[in-house]
């Protein structure tokens, strides 16, 4: 019967045959097709699940000040991370790296249960290196370490408002941090391993790409005159009990930013308290009208237009000058009913300097004023920078003429008045301002005529050396010139000025026998022993000079007769005498 149905059906056994010889056949052909023609599609599956790319951290490019002391540098760190899923089987571990890395064991624990199934979370960012390797000896599962840079400010709070800081990514947040991100970021690089299911490192294969560092930056600033104005100026605030204040220091030749400071100021290595008032870069950033400063501009206003000369005499008595319901009145009691041109700068005269400007216009000053950059931007693209206002009238009305010509009705920047006085020390050629180290001095533009300049450069030397002059800005051994200011603060919310409320201030340059910095001072509401700006600010303007012509082995200029023959001969004698004296 059996080989009956055999006979019968003998195609079902061959087809039965046949297609599993077809079976056989495909997967022989698949496997040389894997194997031998398509050999790609199995090594890139197998890499897919087994090969990784990690980033090879790149450092951000060290920034220095203009004699190369660092004042941003970067240091490497460890970040621990977990993945969270491999740490629940080890939780009988959770006690002992919750002390590893000083967190409250609590804490650790609902954070590890609340995110069980993640397979990423960070643990800790910004440990030492030693500290991190620490934690990775316990060989606790599923914790791994990465490596990163960290931001480490050698100078701390002295240079905080000029150099800024890093985020805990490494991007810049606030100063030149910020505004040269691109420049001092890095480019990371990659690094291919070998890791298994559980994301284990089995072998480091290759660097597929390498790392590049961010390229340095050399600042202006020159690190000494930058403590000097810190040291000064946090001084001058705890004496007088003023709420904050700015110091700023420019080469009038070259534009560079010596120093610029600001108090208060903040520890960048250290920002769990930071209150968001100290990160201000008040010298950039804070406006004011600047008082009886813009009376050197508005001089040179009236010499440059040939109508006025400095002997030229005008009436000032009796200290007050009616416009209509508005009275201008000089602070303080004047050498008598007439003064000079030079007298004016001297006794602070409101009223004489109105009736100068009533006579070249308002218009006049405002083209000078806008010339040497007051209410321009600076240039120097600093984050959150402020122009001010420098307001222009379709018809300038006495009083308005009057109030710019004694600096209200205007608003700048103390980097803006430092820059303006640097135009009056430079010979009337006003250079662009930078925060970075120039080479060569920049192609200097003459925006007032040289003449003009001079005259008003012995005239600001009288404000400080006559005998009613701000004797407190005098510097020992140097001829410097200056003007101080004293400026109401406007009302917060209403319209008119606060209440015994004051801004403190002083512009000035030195030396006078080749003038090549200009320094400016604001003090903002100074409480105790007045708030004059010849009282408050001029002596900070004195010492920092000081300190600044000596740092920079500047000559005097202003030795008593026996000091510069004790000095002994120029150095060209010397020579010429074969050193014999």
């Amino acid at each position: 019967m059996m080989k009956l149905e055999g006979a019968l059906y003998p195609w079902r056994f061959r087809l039965m045959l046949g297609l599993l010889a077809l079976m056989v056949g495909a997967i022989v052909w698949r496997i040389f097709d894997l194997q031998v023609v398509d050999r790609d599609f199995l090594i890139g599956q197998g890499d897919a699940r087994s090969l990784r790319h990690i980033p090879i951290p790149a450092h951000r490019g060290l920034i220095t000040d203009r004699n190369g002391e660092p004042l941003a540098v970067s240091t490497p760190v460890t970040t621990l991370w977990a993945n969270a899923k491999e740490l629940q089987v080890a939780k009988d571990k959770w006690p002992e790296l919750a002390a590893a890395l000083g967190q409250d064991r609590k804490a650790l624990t609902e954070r590890l249960e609340a995110q069980a199934n993640k397979e990423f979370i960070y643990l800790v960012r910004g440990l030492t290196p030693e500290q991190g390797q620490q934690v990775l000896d316990l060989k606790i599962p599923g914790v791994y370490g990465i490596e990163e840079f960290r931001r480490f400010y050698p100078a701390g709070e002295t240079t905080a408002h000029m150099v800024g800081f890093t985020d805990i990514d490494d991007h810049g947040r606030e100063g030149v941090e910020l505004a040269y991100d691109e420049w001092l970021a890095g480019v990371p690089g990659k690094r291919q391993v070998i890791k298994d299911r559980r994301g284990r490192l089995i072998k480091d294969v290759q660097v597929t790409k390498n790392a590049k560092a961010g390229k340095p930056l050399a600042l202006s600033i020159d690190l000494r005159l930058q403590y000097l104005a810190n040291r000064e100026l946090r001084n001058a605030i705890i004496e007088n009990g003023a709420k904050a204040g700015s110091l700023v220091i420019m080469d009038v030749k070259t534009g560079e930013i010596l120093a610029m400071v600001n108090q208060p100021t903040y520890n960048p290595n250290n920002r769990r308290n930071l209150q968001p008032a100290m990160m201000r870069n008040r010298a950039m950033i804070d406006v004011f009208e600047p008082g009886s400063t813009m009376k050197a501009i508005s001089m040179s206003a009236a010499l440059e237009t040939g109508r006025w000369k400095p002997s030229d005499k005008v009436e000032v008595y009796p200290g007050t000058l009616q416009l209509g319901k508005y009275t201008i009145r000089d602070v303080s009691r004047t050498e008598g009913p007439v003064l000079d041109l030079t007298g004016i700068l001297i006794n602070s005269s409101n009223v004489g300097m109105s009736k100068v400007a009533f006579d070249i216009g308002g218009e006049t000053i405002y083209h000078l004023a806008q010339k040497i950059g007051l209410g321009q931007p600076t240039g120097l693209d600093f984050p959150g920078e402020r122009v001010g206002n420098l307001p222009n009238y379709r018809e300038w009305r006495k009083a308005e003429t009057a109030t710019l010509s004694y600096g209200y009705g205007l608003s700048v920047t103390a980097i803006q008045l430092a820059h303006a006085f640097s135009v009056l020390a430079n010979n009337g050629r006003m250079v662009p301002l930078s925060l970075i180290h120039v080479d060569e001095p920049p192609k200097a533009n003459q925006v007032i005529p040289e003449k003009v300049a001079k005259t008003m450069q012995g005239m600001l030397q009288q404000v400080i050396e006559a005998p009613r002059g701000v004797f407190r800005a005098q510097v020992p051994a140097y001829h410097v010139a200056g003007k101080s200011g004293t400026a109401r603060k406007t009302s917060v919310g209403t319209k008119g000025y606060a209440e015994n409320s004051y801004r403190s201030l002083f512009a000035g340059f030195g030396p006078m026998s080749d003038p090549r910095y200009a320094i400016v001072v604001v003090i903002d509401e100074p409480s105790k022993a007045g708030y004059f700006g010849g009282l408050v600010s001029a002596p900070v303007f004195s010492k920092v000079m000081s300190g600044t012509l000596r740092l920079m082995n500047i000559t005097p200029d202003n030795l008593p007769p026996t000091q510069q023959a004790n000095a002994g001969p120029p150095a060209a004698v010397v020579k010429a005498n074969g050193g014999r004296g």
